[in-house]
């Protein structure tokens, strides 16, 4: 995402706001090969894993993951002399490992549901979308002008790059505003002392990271039955009542 010209000084927040998108870009150019590898881990136990079984666990690892790097900048943040802006040196920088790791979720998700990742623009889409939540998929089925669930699998594996490109720049603007200013608060509250961050901010992130667990589940709705090139599994499933499996 280039930044757009401007004519004279560029506002603290649009270089702000474009070092995030960044940040973004530098975690989706590094998830071509690590998304195969993170589907094979999820599947390492138990190699006869069905799709649904896989996704749960990408699901719990996500979360796990998320939560443990937030408690442990926020521990590390709250040490005896380790000052302030060391700490919110230290909390920036988990924020690039964050948008990783959800990326690499997000992306892993759309991988086992057969939607293609190989294209920036549908990368993009799928990621900020899921992580934006349900402003994310109204923004997504309004400007795609389709209406229906799952835009995961109805709009991004299926409208032309030039409309992604409009859905990404209008996303892009709600992800610096949104996911940036979710990001500050929470990379201050690191740097509480007394162990305090380290609560903040593995609560902090285990509740981020269950949002978009939810949000990948209405992105791309139930599972596929079946492996490509394997017989469909037709017995009966079983869900919660509310139509979604639980995160455990």
């Amino acid at each position: 995402m280039a930044t757009e010209s401007l004519e004279g000084p560029v506002p603290e927040d649009a270089v702000r706001g474009q070092r995030v998108l960044d940040l973004l870009d530098k975690a989706l150019d590094a998830q071509g090969a690590m998304v195969r590898k993170n589907i094979a881990r999820a599947r390492q136990r138990n190699p006869e894993a069905t799709p649904a079984e896989v996704i749960r666990n990408l699901e719990r690892m996500y979360v796990s993951a998320l939560t443990g790097t937030g408690a442990a900048v926020g521990g590390a943040a709250a040490a005896p002399g380790v000052g302030t802006g060391v700490a919110l040196a230290l909390s920036a920088g988990e924020l690039f490992s964050s948008l990783e790791l959800s990326a690499l979720f997000a992306l892993s998700i759309a991988e086992v549901h057969g939607v293609p990742i190989d294209e920036l623009e549908r990368r993009r889409t799928i990621v900020m979308g899921i992580m934006l939540g349900g402003s994310g998929s109204a923004t997504i089925t309004k400007v795609a002008e389709r209406t229906g669930q799952h835009w995961g699998r109805q709009v991004v594996a299926k409208v032309p790059a030039q409309t992604l490109r409009q859905i990404n720049k209008i996303l892009g603007k709600n992800f610096v505003t949104r996911y940036g200013t979710r990001q500050g608060v929470i990379v201050l509250g690191r740097a509480a002392p007394f162990g305090i961050g380290a609560v903040i901010g593995g609560g902090a992130n285990a509740a981020l990271a269950t949002l978009a667990v939810r949000a990948s589940r209405r992105a791309f709705g139930p599972p596929p039955t079946s492996w490509p090139g394997q017989e469909p599994d037709t017995s009966p499933t079983v869900e919660s009542t509310d139509g979604e499996s639980s995160i455990h």
